[in-house]
Protein backbone atom coordinates (compact mmCIF):
# COMPACT_ATOMS: atom_id res chain seq x y z
CA UNK A 1 0.00 0.00 0.00
CA UNK A 2 1.35 3.34 -0.96
CA UNK A 3 2.17 5.71 1.89
CA UNK A 4 1.25 9.36 1.87
CA UNK A 5 3.99 11.79 2.82
CA UNK A 6 3.04 14.66 5.11
CA UNK A 7 5.09 17.84 5.04
CA UNK A 8 6.36 18.81 8.45
CA UNK A 9 6.47 22.46 9.40
CA UNK A 10 6.29 24.81 12.28
CA UNK A 11 2.83 25.39 13.68
CA UNK A 12 1.38 28.77 12.78
CA UNK A 13 0.90 30.93 15.86
CA UNK A 14 -2.76 31.56 16.59
CA UNK A 15 -3.91 35.12 16.10
CA UNK A 16 -4.46 36.91 19.38
CA UNK A 17 -7.70 38.78 19.95
CA UNK A 18 -8.03 41.56 22.48
CA UNK A 19 -10.72 41.22 25.14
CA UNK A 20 -12.49 44.30 23.74
CA UNK A 21 -12.60 42.91 20.23
CA UNK A 22 -13.86 39.57 21.51
CA UNK A 23 -16.66 41.27 23.41
CA UNK A 24 -17.80 43.19 20.32
CA UNK A 25 -17.51 40.24 17.92
CA UNK A 26 -20.82 38.95 16.57
CA UNK A 27 -22.07 35.69 17.98
CA UNK A 28 -21.62 32.70 15.69
CA UNK A 29 -24.71 31.68 13.76
CA UNK A 30 -26.48 28.63 15.12
CA UNK A 31 -28.50 26.46 12.78
CA UNK A 32 -31.61 25.19 14.46
CA UNK A 33 -32.30 21.47 14.06
CA UNK A 34 -35.26 20.56 11.86
CA UNK A 35 -38.50 20.39 13.76
CA UNK A 36 -41.85 18.80 13.18
CA UNK A 37 -45.29 20.41 13.48
CA UNK A 38 -45.10 20.28 17.27
CA UNK A 39 -41.68 21.98 17.31
CA UNK A 40 -39.97 18.82 18.55
CA UNK A 41 -37.01 17.45 16.66
CA UNK A 42 -38.12 14.40 14.64
CA UNK A 43 -36.40 11.07 15.27
CA UNK A 44 -33.70 10.05 12.83
CA UNK A 45 -35.15 8.18 9.88
CA UNK A 46 -34.34 4.51 9.76
CA UNK A 47 -31.82 3.71 7.02
CA UNK A 48 -33.03 1.61 4.11
CA UNK A 49 -32.02 -2.02 4.31
CA UNK A 50 -30.17 -1.42 1.05
CA UNK A 51 -27.85 1.13 2.67
CA UNK A 52 -26.91 -0.69 5.86
CA UNK A 53 -23.19 -1.53 6.03
CA UNK A 54 -22.15 -5.06 5.19
CA UNK A 55 -18.91 -6.84 5.98
CA UNK A 56 -17.92 -8.83 2.91
CA UNK A 57 -14.89 -11.09 2.64
CA UNK A 58 -12.16 -9.30 0.63
CA UNK A 59 -12.44 -11.64 -2.41
CA UNK A 60 -16.21 -11.06 -2.57
CA UNK A 61 -15.77 -7.32 -2.25
CA UNK A 62 -13.15 -7.30 -5.03
CA UNK A 63 -15.40 -9.20 -7.42
CA UNK A 64 -18.35 -6.94 -6.61
CA UNK A 65 -16.22 -3.84 -7.24
CA UNK A 66 -14.96 -5.24 -10.55
CA UNK A 67 -18.53 -5.83 -11.74
CA UNK A 68 -19.56 -2.36 -10.59
CA UNK A 69 -16.61 -0.87 -12.49
CA UNK A 70 -18.11 -2.30 -15.68
CA UNK A 71 -21.50 -0.90 -14.68
CA UNK A 72 -20.04 2.56 -14.18
CA UNK A 73 -18.17 2.45 -17.49
CA UNK A 74 -21.37 1.79 -19.43
CA UNK A 75 -19.56 -0.74 -21.62
CA UNK A 76 -20.65 -4.34 -21.09
CA UNK A 77 -17.40 -5.55 -22.66
CA UNK A 78 -15.72 -4.46 -19.42
CA UNK A 79 -17.41 -7.43 -17.74
CA UNK A 80 -14.72 -9.48 -19.45
CA UNK A 81 -12.37 -8.50 -16.60
CA UNK A 82 -14.33 -10.05 -13.69
CA UNK A 83 -15.39 -12.93 -15.93
CA UNK A 84 -11.71 -13.71 -16.60
CA UNK A 85 -11.08 -14.05 -12.87
CA UNK A 86 -13.22 -17.20 -12.83
CA UNK A 87 -11.78 -20.59 -13.66
CA UNK A 88 -15.21 -21.51 -15.06
CA UNK A 89 -17.82 -19.28 -16.65
CA UNK A 90 -20.58 -18.24 -14.26
CA UNK A 91 -24.15 -19.34 -14.91
CA UNK A 92 -25.26 -16.46 -17.11
CA UNK A 93 -26.00 -17.68 -20.63
CA UNK A 94 -28.98 -19.85 -21.48
CA UNK A 95 -26.74 -22.57 -22.90
CA UNK A 96 -23.45 -23.83 -21.51
CA UNK A 97 -20.54 -22.63 -23.59
CA UNK A 98 -22.30 -19.53 -24.90
CA UNK A 99 -20.56 -16.18 -24.62
CA UNK A 100 -22.02 -14.60 -21.45
CA UNK A 101 -21.45 -11.05 -22.67
CA UNK A 102 -23.15 -11.75 -26.01
CA UNK A 103 -26.00 -13.40 -24.12
CA UNK A 104 -26.50 -10.36 -21.88
CA UNK A 105 -26.46 -8.08 -24.92
CA UNK A 106 -29.16 -10.20 -26.53
CA UNK A 107 -31.30 -10.00 -23.39
CA UNK A 108 -30.86 -6.24 -23.07
CA UNK A 109 -33.68 -4.11 -24.44
CA UNK A 110 -31.25 -1.54 -25.84
CA UNK A 111 -29.20 -4.17 -27.68
CA UNK A 112 -25.93 -2.91 -26.17
CA UNK A 113 -26.15 -4.54 -22.77
CA UNK A 114 -26.71 -1.32 -20.87
CA UNK A 115 -30.06 -2.48 -19.49
CA UNK A 116 -28.29 -5.50 -17.99
CA UNK A 117 -25.60 -3.25 -16.55
CA UNK A 118 -28.35 -1.17 -14.95
CA UNK A 119 -29.83 -4.32 -13.38
CA UNK A 120 -26.41 -5.31 -12.03
CA UNK A 121 -25.94 -1.86 -10.56
CA UNK A 122 -29.34 -1.82 -8.88
CA UNK A 123 -29.00 -5.19 -7.19
CA UNK A 124 -25.36 -4.70 -6.14
CA UNK A 125 -26.31 -1.45 -4.40
CA UNK A 126 -28.32 -3.56 -1.97
CA UNK A 127 -27.00 -5.82 0.74
CA UNK A 128 -26.68 -9.52 -0.05
CA UNK A 129 -28.04 -12.57 1.69
CA UNK A 130 -25.42 -14.96 3.07
CA UNK A 131 -26.28 -18.56 2.20
CA UNK A 132 -24.41 -21.67 3.38
CA UNK A 133 -23.69 -24.11 0.56
CA UNK A 134 -21.42 -27.13 0.59
CA UNK A 135 -19.55 -29.07 3.25
CA UNK A 136 -16.54 -26.75 3.54
CA UNK A 137 -17.44 -24.95 6.75
CA UNK A 138 -14.71 -22.33 6.38
CA UNK A 139 -15.48 -21.48 2.76
CA UNK A 140 -19.07 -22.53 2.12
CA UNK A 141 -20.74 -19.13 2.14
CA UNK A 142 -22.35 -17.77 -0.99
CA UNK A 143 -23.44 -14.13 -1.12
CA UNK A 144 -26.64 -13.58 -3.08
CA UNK A 145 -27.80 -10.21 -4.41
CA UNK A 146 -30.30 -8.82 -3.80
CA UNK A 147 -30.98 -10.14 -0.29
CA UNK A 148 -34.66 -10.20 -1.26
CA UNK A 149 -33.98 -13.23 -3.47
CA UNK A 150 -33.60 -15.28 -0.26
CA UNK A 151 -36.23 -13.47 1.81
CA UNK A 152 -39.81 -14.41 2.65
CA UNK A 153 -41.59 -11.94 0.38
CA UNK A 154 -44.80 -12.31 2.36
CA UNK A 155 -43.15 -11.04 5.57
CA UNK A 156 -41.11 -8.04 4.48
CA UNK A 157 -40.63 -4.97 6.65
CA UNK A 158 -41.83 -1.65 5.18
CA UNK A 159 -38.25 -0.61 4.30
CA UNK A 160 -37.70 -3.98 2.62
CA UNK A 161 -40.87 -3.53 0.57
CA UNK A 162 -39.46 -0.20 -0.60
CA UNK A 163 -36.33 -2.05 -1.72
CA UNK A 164 -38.51 -4.58 -3.54
CA UNK A 165 -40.35 -1.86 -5.46
CA UNK A 166 -37.03 -0.34 -6.45
CA UNK A 167 -36.46 -3.50 -8.46
CA UNK A 168 -39.85 -4.71 -9.65
CA UNK A 169 -43.35 -3.38 -10.17
CA UNK A 170 -46.10 -4.05 -7.59
CA UNK A 171 -47.70 -6.47 -10.07
CA UNK A 172 -44.45 -8.44 -10.40
CA UNK A 173 -44.03 -8.46 -6.61
CA UNK A 174 -47.58 -9.73 -6.16
CA UNK A 175 -46.98 -12.56 -8.63
CA UNK A 176 -43.79 -13.64 -6.86
CA UNK A 177 -45.63 -13.66 -3.52
CA UNK A 178 -48.33 -15.84 -5.04
CA UNK A 179 -45.75 -18.21 -6.53
CA UNK A 180 -43.72 -18.10 -3.29
CA UNK A 181 -40.45 -17.76 -5.16
CA UNK A 182 -38.07 -15.10 -6.46
CA UNK A 183 -38.24 -14.94 -10.25
CA UNK A 184 -36.31 -11.72 -10.94
CA UNK A 185 -32.56 -11.31 -11.43
CA UNK A 186 -30.13 -12.60 -8.84
CA UNK A 187 -26.34 -12.67 -8.62
CA UNK A 188 -24.22 -15.04 -6.55
CA UNK A 189 -20.56 -14.74 -5.50
CA UNK A 190 -18.80 -17.37 -3.39
CA UNK A 191 -16.77 -16.52 -0.31
CA UNK A 192 -13.60 -17.16 -2.33
CA UNK A 193 -14.60 -14.49 -4.86
CA UNK A 194 -15.92 -16.86 -7.53
CA UNK A 195 -18.75 -15.34 -9.55
CA UNK A 196 -21.21 -18.24 -9.64
CA UNK A 197 -24.29 -16.84 -11.36
CA UNK A 198 -26.28 -13.93 -12.71
CA UNK A 199 -29.60 -15.10 -14.03
CA UNK A 200 -33.34 -14.83 -13.96
CA UNK A 201 -35.48 -17.87 -13.37
CA UNK A 202 -39.21 -17.77 -14.20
Amino acid sequence: MLGVAHAAGKPTPEAKTSPAAAANAPAPAVTAPPSGPSGARPPAAAASAALQPIKLPPPVSEMREAILAAVQSGDIQDLAIPLAWNEMKPDIADKAGDDPIADLKARSGDGQGREMLAVLGRILEMRPARVAAGADVENNAVYVWPYLAEADLASLKPSEEVDLYRLVTPAEAKLMREQKKWTWWRLAIGADGTWHAFHRRD
